[in-house]
């Protein structure tokens, strides 16, 4: 039976709920909430297992903080025996307009410090990325008050039909594959 590996970056504690930058952690919460899941504490991160059309899916929330989420995505690779094309890595970007999901089989971190620090652990650039956008409506060096930011009131309205959208592109990578999934969600 394949396993897959759904990591969703962001930072713990109560200050970074409901944050531009948490917004991985937003798409895993959508998923365990419609597969009715709850997350355990476990060795760097939250977790939760669910079966899905035959498959395993293993949902992560690193508790490293987004700049160390290198090691809990390499942990849970190797605890798992899940191989690298069985990973998908959710996040924000602030590159592409609030709501646009970006699905890419491999890339640079794009100044993300959660995807560099993904790639220098693991040594790649191979992995599979979903990036949401969450805008870039601030100021000349302003960038990191942004993404720490949280959403406000129409950003959440626009923001839950595309939380739900990313959650059903999680279940589409693992159920027909990269290819087909970027095909039928990309610029949707």
């Amino acid at each position: 039976m394949s396993k897959f590996l759904i990591v969703g970056l962001g930072n713990i504690g109560d200050e970074y709920d409901d944050t531009r930058h948490n917004i991985g952690f937003a798409v895993l919460d959508k998923l365990a909430e419609t597969q009715q899941l709850k997350f355990t504490t476990d060795r760097l991160a939250s977790i939760a297992h669910y079966k899905f059309k035959g498959k395993t899916i293993v949902l992560v929330k690193p508790s490293t903080y987004m700049n160390l989420s290198g090691k809990a995505v390499n942990y849970w690779l190797q605890s798992e025996k899940i191989p690298l094309e069985n990973l998908l890595i959710i996040t924000d970007d602030i590159a592409l307009p609030l709501g646009t999901l970006r699905l890419r089989g491999k890339g640079s971190d794009g100044g993300h410090n959660g995807l560099k620090s993904i790639q220098e652990t693991l040594n790649s650039t191979n992995y599979a990325r979903l990036r949401f956008g969450v805008g870039s409506d601030f100021a000349k060096g302003k960038q990191v008050d942004y993404v720490l930011g949280k959403w406000n009131s129409e950003e959440k309205k626009l923001l839950q039909p595309r939380i739900q959208l990313a959650a059903e592109l999680v279940q589409s990578f693992v159920a027909i594959g990269l290819q087909f999934t970027m095909t039928h969600f990309n610029n949707k």
